[in-house]
């Protein structure tokens, strides 16, 4: 590390020094100033949310793009150009990125091992982050970045679980939580991605020499390239991510949460494995189940990567399911179906649809930049990434341990050694979590 990075990794000391870091005072923004951003991993979902920030009325630039693949980094560049005009500056390293000044804020859409150690340093170089989901790749990091949020008071970091910007997840949340389902003893959370064919075996090779693949490897343990294990592809393997099950389980399993006012789970059961794909495929499980049990009532998660049909005909979504009736929801909206009543020889209540108000993205954006302007809430802050984020894990954690496995909320231990052995990573000797 160079004494440039050393000034980044102890930016605390300093602040604490003179009070404000200069970082600091140019990451605040009044309310009608321009918003400078950069965004960090560009090909997927990072890009689609830096077109969200880029929206005329969000009077926010882009002054700034980094990745490791160049041809990804030029084609992004590009596209911003022909999209405001103004072609951002391009990197290959995220360090650089936060050594730039007029940099306010950072979107982070990097694979999943990347999350925590960006966002880390981030907020050390006085930057406000939205970090994409999930938001930390294993329970220590999860902490690790709430921590680091407390460290920055006065910066933000929203974390990209944008259906917390979504009004009718809230309000088919405000509904179990009436009582007009009865007692709910039973949650149900899905995805079945409906993929066509499965990913096929494929040989490791040299990496392309448009890729930096150290740095895309960075904290995760050195291995020979793999185009299976590269880009979208990340998510099946355990290394970089933890496949559907935090993929789309944070998304699904945050309002499973949040409607029954859950917390941590008493023990988490598996269920699953690799059973469309050939050995060495991929390494997350193609069908999953998870079982969270709870003091009043029980969560299932379930997952397949070849089906795409869910229960209740949903290819994805949450169920309540309550003893008067079931509340189902999904991106599109929810609806509630009432069980028969032998005493009012009818339902116990009219059915009743509702759809959804909008996806969420764009009004995730706007809740994070008016926070950036004139303070406020985040919708989605890092104590709802970090519950989410854990839960989810702890599915896989039951997964890897191949037996059930329970959660001791007081030492915030499992009582099954292996299970806490999966509580931190192995990382990479060239990095490691910054110190809070």
């Amino acid at each position: 590390m160079t004494d440039r990075r050393e000034f980044i990794k102890h930016s605390a000391i300093a602040t604490a020094a003179v009070g404000v870091a200069p970082g600091l005072l140019n990451a605040c923004a009044s309310p009608a100033e321009q918003v400078n951003v950069a965004l960090i991993g560009c090909r997927s979902m990072g890009f689609n949310n830096l077109k969200s920030f880029l929206r005329e009325e969000n009077n926010v630039a882009c002054v700034a793009l980094c990745d490791v693949d160049s041809n990804v980094l030029e084609k992004r560049a590009a596209e911003v150009e022909k999209m405001t005009g103004k072609r951002p500056l391009t990197y290959a390293d995220f360090r650089d990125v936060l050594d730039n000044k007029d940099v306010q804020a950072v979107i982070i859409g990097t694979p999943d091992h990347w999350h925590a150690i960006m966002m880390m340093m981030a907020m050390d170089a006085g930057k406000h982050v939205y970090v994409e989901k999930p938001m930390g790749h294993s329970i220590e990091e999860c902490n690790a970045m709430v921590a680091a949020q407390a460290k920055h008071p006065e910066l933000y970091c929203q974390v990209g679980m944008w259906q917390r910007s979504s009004k009718h997840w809230f309000e088919a949340s405000e509904m179990v939580k009436s009582g007009i389902l009865g007692e709910v003893h039973l949650v149900k959370a899905w995805i079945y991605k409906g993929y066509d064919t499965a990913y096929p075996v494929m040989e490791d090779s040299v990496a392309p020499d448009y890729v930096d693949y150290d740095m895309w490897l960075g904290p995760a343990p050195q291995r020979p390239f793999n185009m299976n294990r590269f880009h979208y592809n990340f998510r099946w393997w355990w290394d970089y991510a933890g496949g559907a099950m935090t993929d789309w389980g944070v998304h699904l399993l945050d309002f499973a949460l949040y409607a029954m006012d859950a917390g941590m789970p008493m023990s988490i059961s598996p269920g699953g494995g690799i059973f469309y794909h050939k050995p060495g495929a991929i390494e997350t499980p193609d069908i999953q189940q998870a079982i969270y049990q709870y003091p009043k009532h029980t969560m299932i998660w379930e997952c397949g990567l070849n089906p795409g049909i869910g229960p209740y005909q949903k290819a994805h979504g949450v169920a309540f399911v309550g003893e008067k009736g079931t509340l189902v929801v999904t991106r599109s909206g929810y609806e509630i179906l009432p069980d028969h009543s032998n005493e009012l020889k009818g339902p116990f209540f009219e059915a009743k649809a509702q759809k959804a108000y909008g996806d969420g993205l764009d009004e995730h954006v706007q809740n994070l930049l008016s926070c950036i302007r004139k303070g406020g809430t985040l919708n989605a802050p890092v104590e709802v990434g970090a519950k989410t984020a854990i839960v989810s894990e702890m599915g896989n954690m039951a997964y890897r341990v191949g037996q059930r496995i329970h959660w001791n909320n007081d030492s915030q231990l499992f009582n099954e050694a292996a299970a806490n052995d999966l509580m931190k990573l192995n990382y990479n000797k060239n990095w490691q979590l910054p110190n809070v």
